[in-house]
Formats: C-alpha cells, sequence, structure tokens
C-alpha cells in the first residue's frame, strides 16, 4: 500500500508540473491568436488575456491524456533512474504492480477532470464569450456560435448566431398546425431574452396564413415566449464540447426524442467518455518504454518517442472525430475506437517486452 503510493505521488506531482507546463504553452499561443483582436470595438490588451485566462480550464481537459503518459514517463523514468525501480522488484514488487499504482492514479485524476468539465469549463466559456461579445460589440459574427435548430409541439425555431445567449441574430420561429400544415412565419433580426422569460424580437416580419391566403405585417417589436429555458439557451451559447456532461447527454437524448439531427453533440459526449479509457491507455502504453533497456537504449530517446505517441493520438482522435461527422459515422465508434486501439497497443507493447500484467503471488 505504502509502495502504491509512493509511485502514485511520484507520477502526480509529474502530472500536475507537466500539466501546468503544458496548459501555459497552449494559453500562450491562444493569448497570441488573441492579440490579433485587439484595436476591433473596445477590445484591448487585458480583454485578451482574460478571455485566455477563462478558457484554460477547457485546455487542460484536453490536454489530460498527453500529460498523464509524459508524467507516467518522467515519474517512472526517474524511479528507474534512481534504480529505485529495481530496488521494488527485489522486494518482490511484480511489474503488473507498479503499473498497476500508476493506473489507480488516473481514478482520482478522472474525477478531478469530471468536476472542471461539469461545474467550471461551462461557466468559465459562458464569462469569457460575454466579456468577449460585450468588448468586440459583436461586430465579428465569426466569433458567435454557429446558430441551432429546436422545435417543440409544432414550433420550430432557428437563430443564425449568438454570442453568450445575450442577442440572438437571425431569428426564424415556424409554427405548424396539427395537420402539417404551415400556419405563422415569423422572421426578426434580434432576439433579446428579457427577465419574464420572453424575447423581446426586432426588425420583425411576420407572415400568417389562413384560409389559403397569406397576411403580412411589420410591426416594429414583438414579444414572444419560447419554450427554451434561459438556462438552456446559455447551455446552446458554448460550443459542444466545453457543454456538462450530463447537460450534453440529456440535451443528446432530447433531440433524439424529438428526430433532430444530434451527431455533432453525440460526437462530443463519447469524447468526454474517451477521456477516462485514454488516461489509462497512456499509463499503460509508458510502462514499455521505462522497463525496457534503460542503459543500452537510452532514456531520453524513449521519452522523446512516448511523447511523440502521445501527440499522434491526440491527432488521431481528432482526424477521426472529424471524419465521422463528415461521414455520418457512430460517434461512439469514432470516439471510442482511438482510445480502445491506445489499450490493445498498449497490451502488446507489454507483452512484446514480455511485461505480465498478472501480478506473481509474493509475500512482498
Amino acid at each position: 500500500m505504502l509502495l502504491d503510493r509512493y509511485i502514485g505521488w511520484t507520477v502526480c506531482r509529474a502530472f500536475l508540473l507537466i500539466t501546468v507546463g503544458l496548459t501555459a504553452l497552449f494559453s500562450l499561443l491562444s493569448f497570441v491568436e488573441q492579440l490579433g483582436l485587439i484595436g476591433q470595438g473596445n477590445y484591448k490588451l487585458r480583454d485578451a488575456l482574460l478571455y485566455t485566462l477563462l478558457t484554460a480550464p477547457d485546455r487542460v481537459l484536453q490536454l489530460a491524456p498527453v500529460c498523464m503518459l509524459l508524467a507516467s514517463l518522467m515519474g517512472l523514468g526517474a524511479l528507474a533512474k534512481h534504480s529505485e525501480l529495481t530496488a521494488f522488484r527485489s522486494f518482490g514488487a511484480s511489474q503488473a504492480r507498479i503499473i498497476g499504482a500508476v493506473v489507480k492514479l488516473c481514478v482520482p485524476i478522472i474525477f478531478g477532470l469530471f468536476f472542471l468539465a461539469q461545474f467550471v469549463i461551462p461557466p468559465a466559456q459562458q464569462a469569457a464569450q460575454r466579456e468577449q461579445a460585450a468588448a468586440l460589440g459583436d461586430t465579428l459574427p465569426g466569433l458567435s456560435n454557429g446558430g441551432f435548430w429546436a422545435q417543440k409541439n409544432g414550433v420550430f425555431l432557428n437563430v443564425q448566431s449568438f454570442a453568450g445567449g445575450a442577442v440572438l441574430h437571425g431569428v426564424s420561429i415556424f409554427t405548424f398546425k396539427p395537420k402539417g400544415e404551415l400556419h405563422s412565419f415569423i422572421e426578426a433580426d434580434t432576439a433579446e431574452p428579457q427577465p419574464d422569460g420572453t424575447w423581446k424580437l426586432s426588425g420583425v416580419t411576420r407572415d400568417v396564413i389562413a384560409n389559403g391566403q397569406t397576411q403580412e405585417d411589420t410591426p416594429t417589436s414583438l414579444s414572444w415566449t419560447p419554450f427554451l429555458t434561459t438556462k438552456q439557451l446559455k447551455l446552446l451559447a458554448l460550443p459542444p464540447e466545453t457543454m456538462p456532461p450530463l447537460a450534453l447527454y440529456s440535451y443528446v437524448r432530447l433531440l433524439k426524442h424529438q428526430h433532430q439531427e444530434a451527431l455533432r453533440y453525440e460526437q462530443s459526449f463519447w469524447n468526454m467518455v474517451a477521456i477516462p479509457l485514454s488516461l489509462i491507455g497512456m499509463a499503460i502504453i509508458a510502462a514499455p518504454f521505462v522497463f525496457g533497456p534503460q542503459r543500452s537504449g537510452g532514456a531520453g530517446r524513449q521519452i522523446v518517442i512516448g511523447a511523440l505517441l502521445g501527440m499522434v493520438f491526440l491527432l488521431v482522435q481528432q482526424i477521426t472525430g472529424y471524419l465521422g461527422l463528415l461521414l455520418a459515422v457512430n460517434p461512439a465508434f469514432t470516439a471510442l475506437a482511438p482510445s480502445i486501439s491506445l489499450l490493445l497497443l498498449g497490451g502488446w507493447m507489454l507483452e512484446r517486452n514480455h511485461i505480465k500484467l498478472r501480478p506473481r503471488i509474493s509475500r512482498a
């Protein structure tokens, strides 16, 4: 038990250090990208810095598998360099037990990442979009979300773009009769949610079909009661990959119940499900590089190869996700296939290096 804690704490320290380092590196790249927006509207240097800081938690989630691989390589590599792994094995600790100690570390990390994805990333992302939209004055439509379709009880809603759920642009509302005939069509330039839950539509054109004839009017503004709550609207303002996992799962079920397209949201949900498998796979795949011939092959070269393997895994995961969306492949398959392949590759590499996952019976 003490041995497991010692190994786990060694790898945990490396994981925290690497996570901070990689998150800072990628945040710096994002900050440089934000610098290009300075001068547009009221966007200033502090706004770019605030946006970078608020979006940093999402980078932690995305980089966690690679950080786990590097932490396992560095943590176990440090133990091997000081001959501690050799000492552990001389006292009867098998290679499987050492690997198991690293895998056990994945459990609290998975819970921590779930807490981050469920409670930290969504409000931080909402605040980032809200502050950015306020500073830019909504002058850049490309920065807002790509819009959405929603329907309930014969009412179909389409929003072309919106930022943070504050102001919606390009709103179209179709109302159908029970027999499927179009009853009315409302088109508005903007819609602003009100404290009482209604939407104030501006730049409105309304068409009502009655007895085969269309009656058109253009009121200055119109109050409309939506079927979406304010909370649901705020969630829809987020990119699917930054939505809370539980809310994302509920929204996917709702879309399927309403026979709507949910492929993009399903892909994001299964990508989140794949993260625990990726963490465990990275911990396992690091073992052959550590237990391999440290003196003859060079530990530095093995760590570089392992790091490159982690980067390749991220690229493969992203490519399969995009191909899955493009070809409409089952999201569960495209999201889980890289992680499962990683686990199989790790098992094959262990067998290839004669590392048995089943611990031997020992008194130690």
